[in-house]
């Protein structure tokens, strides 16, 4: 036994690693089954992964609460039409109690390697607690688990505070500082208007300008919250809604000109509605197409930049020094902080690292041109191995819930047919190659490819669109909802 108490000893049926959305509701469906052995790894103290780790200044969810939560665990007593960080994260660990997961977590439990060991049909896991072994591998680390780090010369000689936005150091005081904030993507405009109520002044680097539409919370009335309680077919009715509305954005992404019409006098009509000055309006006025990156929601970020004590700064960062930043234009701003609301290593996962297949082959080598999987859950060369909301599982428009838990509901198939036949499987890799060529297919033509813009969603290198799925969320589960063996290499396990 380990300082978690759990028998490390033998071989279980599946480890996952993880404990987000997706790690979590694979646990759940697992433990409901009863059928299946497993162990949750866990970096971190507690569950959550991107809820518990982002606790910057407005941290909020920009997907509807009702549909950014588990289907099988709806909650009708959320605060508002769009939950904020504490709420959901609150919501995961009430989760994580009821369904009585917490003793299959060994928390505080980082991965360091994990090797397929082909005499004995397993996956050898080695963490900073102990090794651990099974014979299925599930990777829930996530796409937004890993700050990202502006690649910008003399960021360490700052000598001043630095914090990312992903790791909020709360001791950091900001009122009477002089704040940088490099980026202005989701984590920013949530960020921006807190900081303004009290930093001397506040300066946002901007390398382009996002799309910004409002954000229509309102809040529950104890009177709706009881009736999603005693009637919850009105809940379910509203999450049904919510998912139309959400699907029929993705036509948008697809660049059907009426519906790319709508949103974008949306974003104008916004825009001009919150901003009269013409060379502010100049600055936040994208150059590319509407939905070619992330659409934000906010109500509050225009009416921040326009605040005596803030400044937009649109020439490009051309180095950091001791005390501050300089421009390419030869302008120079000295400050106290610097926030880095600089995103994750989204499109080359960090776990892809440390994770070795059937013939010692890395898998972050097997996606060095690009990360790529079958079914966008498993690889060739790496048996019995499954990643949760890795390669084509992101979304332009609509909830990651929705995804995880169709991934869960192939996976935990997966992971039946293993145990039921005491096979090995692993994706041909002409299965593989096939699949992702009809991503691309499915890729050319949407605003993230033909809309003008460099994204994350975009692979540095390829220039594939291998962060996101390019079709409607029912489509994925479509196709990706239920296992199935065809396409796969089967064996009998050792």
């Amino acid at each position: 036994m380990n300082s978690h108490g759990k028998d490390q000893s033998r071989i279980r049926d599946v480890i996952i690693i993880g404990t987000g959305f997706s790690g979590l509701g694979l646990a759940i469906g697992l433990k409901r089954e009863g059928k299946i052995d497993f162990v949750v790894l866990e970096r971190g103290h507690d569950v959550g992964g991107t809820w518990r780790d982002n606790t910057y200044p407005g941290a909020a969810c920009d997907i509807p609460s009702h549909l950014y939560s588990y289907s099988f665990r709806p909650n009708p007593n959320w605060s508002s039409v769009y939950a904020r960080q504490q709420e959901i994260f609150d919501y995961l660990r009430e989760t994580a109690d009821q369904e009585n997961i917490r003793p299959h977590i060994c928390f505080n439990t980082n991965v360091l390697r994990a090797n397929w060991d082909d005499a004995v049909s397993a996956w050898v896991v080695q963490t900073e607690t102990g090794s651990y072994r099974a014979r299925s591998l599930v990777s829930a680390a996530g796409h937004l688990s890993d700050p990202a780090f502006p690649d910008i010369d003399g960021l360490h000689s700052f000598a001043g505070k630095v914090i990312h936005s992903a790791r909020w150091d709360h001791s950091f005081q900001p009122e009477g500082q002089r704040i940088a904030v490099i980026g202005t993507g989701a984590s920013a405009v949530q960020i921006v208007p807190e900081l303004a109520k009290t930093a001397a002044t506040l300066t946002i680097f901007q390398r382009s300008a996002p799309y910004i539409v409002p954000r229509r919370d309102t809040a529950f009335t104890a009177a709706e919250k009881g009736m999603f309680a005693r009637m919850p077919k009105t809940a379910q009715l509203l999450r049904n809604e919510l998912f139309w509305f959400n699907e029929g954005r993705f036509l948008q992404r697809r660049r059907v000109p009426s519906f790319i019409a709508v949103v974008s006098a949306m974003a104008q009509g916004h825009l001009e509605a919150q901003v009269n000055d013409p060379d502010l309006k100049r600055k936040v006025t994208p150059d590319y197409e509407v939905g070619c990156k992330r659409i934000l929601l906010s109500n509050d970020y225009y009416p921040a930049l326009q605040q005596s004590n803030v400044h937009l700064e649109t020439s490009p960062i051309e180095r950091i020094t001791e005390s501050g930043l300089t421009c390419r234009d030869g302008s120079a701003h000295e400050v106290d902080a610097l926030i880095l609301a600089t995103g994750f290593e989204a499109t080359d996962l960090p776990i892809a690292e440390v994770i070795f297949g059937r013939d010692g082959h890395r898998l972050a080598d097997h996606w060095r041109d690009r990360p790529r999987a079958f079914a966008s859950a498993s690889m060739s060369g790496y048996p019995n191995l499954f990643m949760m909301l890795g390669p084509n599982t992101g979304l332009g428009a609509g909830s990651m819930v929705y995804m995880a838990e169709t991934q869960a509901n192939y996976i935990r198939g997966a992971l039946n047919y293993i145990i039921d036949n005491g096979a090995v499987i692993e994706p041909s890799l002409e299965a593989e190659t096939t699949y992702v060529s009809r991503i691309d297919e499915r890729s050319e033509g949407t605003v993230w490819v033909a809309g003008g813009c460099k994204s994350w969603y975009l692979h540095k290198d390829s220039g594939k669109l291998t962060a996101l799925w390019p079709d409607f969320m029912r489509q994925f589960r479509v196709e990706n909802g239920t296992f199935t063996p065809t396409g796969y290499d089967v064996r009998e396990s050792a």
